[in-house]
């Protein structure tokens, strides 16, 4: 997240004299740049400047060497209560005698004292004290200490001016040091979102609080002039042969050329401060420029050393193969789909940078480089962010070009940087420059001036929207006037402007999102719980009714699941949606059917210690489409054929309903051992779910995987539709997964079972004549189902048939080889009176016939 100097932006916005960092980010948060932290002055209380004047070294018992000193910190700040010398007759001491442990200073080194009083950031508060034999009266402070990081040179122990930290800095003993470090300014840290890379800057910044307090706004790059090159320089092509979704990786490439810097040029105090505030580390005057530009106005550079470049440069694809060391020393394995900078060097085609994220070591800048070639591009954002991604390398450039840079910015940045190396650095910028490629103009959006009153819900005048336009930038044509139209050119820099919608959220920003009003809407009342939802909890609660418990399992399947399941070759079942960015790698696809997911739950059940399983889970299935969904334009509506050819093209999804049950139904007790769960249980459960949205479904015997071949029960509707299946698992599977023997199952699809059900269920009346009791044995064939016989005595008996429950199922000798014996208990009522002799006897005949016209059956003896 930025970090926002105070003194640094009001360099380019009037600030309040008395602005603090807490207003500050209050006027931010109004434009949508939410405060994520402030961080006030560094150290507080009497840190001001000291000479050494004595240094006496002190070896100690622990092999440690102190160095106890006598330090002049001013005349308001001296003190005469230790020393460690005595005092010449007559001789004053001006000064506070100091422990300190560092040895990278000698007599006459003006260092940093904090005096007692002062409170160092953590905070550390500093006192008096005895340490080692003396009274350590302050503390001589080093670059850590006081939060400014480590040495730039690389050195270890206190600041003193003139080096490292205070390079290019003096004073005299007793001057303030919070102002000349720069410890004493305030520093707010925003949070920008992702489509707002301008305010990665302190120019974006700047230019929303103009916005919103209205305080002039000067854009520094209106004071930069660039000059006119004379001719080019070190060639560049841009020669991207595998465009990212169809889009250039590189669009703009400028490149300056800045000879003879002084290599002991030192980065200037004020530039360091500001880096430092910023967040950033100093590390050398070519480095430091390249950064504070980036910082102050949004467009990242880079710098090559112009001896280890070799032209022609080249922005392209990496090869495959590829390798680079990039600037962190680490080796890195390219991808072809990253965009690299590459020049002549090596074996004539080398990578030197991975484009937009990390700068290669072969090129980098160090110590002895004297003249540099400064790069600033335009890079595409997804490639940018693809690439940082990839290699786990998110740098300050990569997180500005992700979000979008000012196209317009490459040759001003480039000046700017130039300027400043040559300023001070000494170095001689070229009169030529290069700068390929080209800036696409910005489409304009025809604008309707009534638009934002008809989406916001707040009448905004034809001004307002016309001021809010040209605030941001805009370029406004037409006259603004009620039930008039604009036609609006977005500002080069904000790449996330392109569609009226966008336009109108901006002038909701800038008039204030305070004044759009917190209207409650009315609920109607009545709807609640959709049919669907209602029917859904029904057959739910059915389940959990019945003894199940219901559990949730992650959709995300592996392909060898179909396999474990035994699905055949051309199963429909394996035609499942493959994830492009999966939780894990080896569980790429989308669930087709519940119990992909719900056998492994069960083995998870049964491995933390269960006996028994009774789970059940409702949740949503997947099928692959066939089709394939085009981009479509983001400027507009889709067609309705395009919106036709996305449905078409989405993967078909409904909601199923499983169970597994296996082991025992209950625990053991003094009754005896427990009843197993069965098969025919798998069956019962889905009538009753059925039964529970208002439906009914049949049953007859198929086999289907991952079901026993001989004990599987097809589930279907009246109409013939085929809704899921129910029975015991095939011994495979119940192996596969570590199951109880005999594990039974059920899978419907609750969707097309919830759509057979009527919308409105009529009550019948209930009859108050007598019932009649009948008991019906018929022998058929072995092969004959049940539900056949069943369905018979339904047609057969007619209107007075109340309930037909088969209670019996016998074999043996007594009905003949390949028969059975299938018993019903019938009860028959009328609602007209009570059944006499003759009915119920009329009844029982059509019930014979029709069993025995339909299935071959006969009536037991």
């Amino acid at each position: 997240m930025p970090r926002i100097p105070l003194t640094w932006l009001g360099q380019h916005v009037a600030l309040p004299e008395d602005a603090s960092a807490q207003q500050v980010a209050t006027d931010l948060s109004r434009v949508g740049l939410e405060e994520e932290a402030i961080f006030g002055a560094q150290v507080t209380g009497p840190l001001v400047v000291g000479r050494v004047l004595d240094l006496v070294k002190e070896p100690q018992k622990n092999g440690k060497t102190i160095n106890w000193c006598r330090v002049d910190v001013g005349p308001e700040h001296n003190e005469a209560e230790d020393s460690p010398k005595d005092p010449q007759p007559g001789e004053e001491r001006p000064s506070r005698g100091i422990i300190c442990g560092a040895h990278n200073f000698v007599e006459g080194d003006l260092v940093v004292v904090s005096l007692p009083g002062t409170v160092l950031p953590g905070p550390f508060p500093i006192a008096a004290r005895k340490t080692y034999g003396h009274v350590s009266d302050g503390m001589i402070c080093s670059g850590d200490e006081l939060g400014l990081g480590p040495d730039p040179d690389g050195e270890d122990g206190i600041i003193v001016l003139g080096r490292g930290h205070a390079r290019g800095l003096t004073g005299e003993p007793g001057d303030d040091a919070i102002s000349l470090l720069g410890l004493g300014e305030e520093v707010v840290e925003i949070n920008v979102t992702p489509d707002r890379g301008y305010a990665f800057s302190m120019r974006g910044v700047a230019r929303e609080y103009s916005h919103a307090t209205g305080a002039a706004f000067t854009d520094p790059v209106s004071t930069i002039e660039v000059p006119t090159a004379d001719g080019d320089g070190i060639a560049v092509q841009l020669a991207d042969e595998a465009p990212v979704q169809g889009r250039d990786g590189c669009t703009r490439f400028v490149a300056q050329e800045v000879s003879g810097i002084d290599t002991e040029a030192a980065t200037p105090r004020w530039m360091q401060q500001r880096l430092i505030l910023a967040g950033m580390r100093p590390i050398s005057l070519i480095v430091d420029v390249t950064n504070y530009v980036m910082l102050d106005l949004g467009q990242p550079l880079h710098a090559y050393d112009a001896a280890e470049l070799v032209g022609p440069v080249t922005v392209r694809r990496a090869h495959p193969g590829e390798k680079l060391e990039t600037l962190d020393d680490k080796p890195r394995a390219l991808d072809p789909e990253d965009l690299v900078i590459a020049d002549a060097g090596g074996s004539g085609d080398r990578a030197i940078g991975i484009a937009g994220v990390m700068g290669g070591a072969s090129t980098e800048v160090s110590s002895s480089t004297r003249d540099v070639v400064l790069e600033a591009a335009t890079f595409d954002t997804v490639s940018v962010a693809r690439s940082a991604r990839r290699h786990r390398l998110p740098s300050e450039a990569s997180k500005r070009f992700e979000r979008g840079v000012d196209p317009l910015l490459p040759a001003v940045a480039v000046t700017r940087a130039a300027g400043l190396l040559a300023e001070h650095g000494g170095g001689t910028v070229s009169a030529s420059r290069t700068d390929v490629g080209e800036v696409a103009a910005r489409e304009p959006i025809a604008f309707e001036v009534d638009a934002p009153a008809a989406l916001v819900g707040i009448d905004y005048t034809p001004e307002q929207v016309r001021e809010s336009l040209e605030a941001i930038g805009c370029t406004v044509d037409g006259e603004a006037v009620a039930g008039g139209t604009l036609v609006v050119t977005p500002p080069s820099w904000r790449g996330d402007l392109v569609i009226r919608e966008d336009l109108i959220e901006e002038i909701a920003r800038l008039v204030g999102y305070e004044k759009i009003p917190s209207i409650l809407p009315q609920a109607p009342g009545g709807r609640g719980l959709t049919r669907a939802q209602q029917a859904r909890r029904h057959a739910a609660r059915a389940f959990a009714e019945a003894g199940l418990s219901e559990v949730t399992s992650l959709p995300f399947v592996p392909a060898s699941v179909f396999d474990t399941l035994g699905y055949g070759a051309d199963d429909e079942r394996r035609e499942a949606v493959r994830l492009l960015n999966p939780l894990a790698e080896d569980e790429p696809l989308l669930r087709t059917r519940l119990l992909q997911t719900l056998l492994p739950v069960a083995r998870r059940n049964l491995g933390r210690g269960q006996d028994s399983l009774a789970l059940f889970e409702l949740g949503a299935v997947s099928r692959a489409a066939r089709g394939r969904i085009e981009e479509l334009p983001a400027a507009q509506r889709p067609t309705p054929a395009q919106l036709q050819q996305v449905d078409e093209a989405m993967p078909a999804q409904t909601r199923h309903l499983a169970a597994v049950l296996g082991g025992t139904v209950g625990p053991a007790s003094w009754w005896g051992a427990p009843e197993q769960w069965h098969w025919a249980a798998a069956i019962d459960l889905a009538q009753r779910a059925a039964a529970a949205v208002g439906a009914r479904v049949e049953v007859r015997q198929r086999e289907q995987a991952p079901f026993h071949p001989g004990r599987c029960a097809e589930l279907f509707l009246e109409d013939g539709t085929v809704i899921g299946h129910a029975g015991e698992l095939h011994p495979k599977v119940v192996k596969a997964f570590d199951l109880p023997a005999r594990t039974s199952a059920l899978e419907l699809d609750l969707e097309a079972v919830i759509v057979s059900a009527p919308a409105v269920v009529e009550a019948e009346p209930v009859s108050t004549y007598p019932l009649a009791k009948e008991d019906f044995a018929f022998v058929v064939d072995e092969g004959v189902p049940a539900v056949a016989v069943q369905a018979a005595i339904v047609a057969g008996i007619g209107d007075v048939l109340e309930s037909v429950h088969l209670f019996d199922v016998f074999t043996g000798e007594q009905v003949g080889e390949g028969k059975k014996s299938l018993a019903f208990a019938v009860h028959l009522r009328s609602e007209d009176g009570t059944l006499s002799a003759q009915q119920i006897g009329a009844a029982r005949e059509r019930c014979i016939e029709a069993v025995s016209r339909a299935v071959g059956g006969v009536l037991r003896a």
